[in-house]
């Protein structure tokens, strides 16, 4: 299976796990000219949740988590400001940036992780 498809399965599943705990998922694979999002979706509450999914069969080079670096948290957050003005939402929308982090085996959901 090539890495775009390991992207797409993986992608799926996170978004079966969030609408099973409750979210509302808005987008998959959001792309604006900042970069792109993995998911968006809507909490209970209102909030906006900007998602990256980060996939790693093992942990030879790192956990999942932890490819989240500062630059790539740049690129998601200037992406969620393209989101927000192309939907017409307020800049000060209540919103929040998690990390879904996997595995072969089991899914870590951080909630605000930055």
């Amino acid at each position: 299976m090539n890495q775009r498809s390991v992207g797409t399965l993986t992608e799926a599943r996170a978004s079966e796990f969030l609408k099973r705990n409750g979210l509302r998922i808005l987008a998959r694979n959001y792309h604006c000219k900042s970069g792109e999002i993995d998911i968006i979706a809507a909490d209970t509450d209102g909030t906006i949740v900007f998602v990256e999914v980060k996939y790693r069969r093992t942990d030879a080079y790192g956990l999942p988590e932890e490819a989240v670096s500062a630059g790539k948290q740049l690129v998601l957050q200037r992406a969620a400001m393209w989101y927000l003005k192309e939907q017409r939402l307020s800049l000060e929308s209540a919103m929040r940036f998690d990390v879904i982090a996997m595995d072969s085996e089991e899914i870590r959901w951080y909630q605000n992780a930055f």
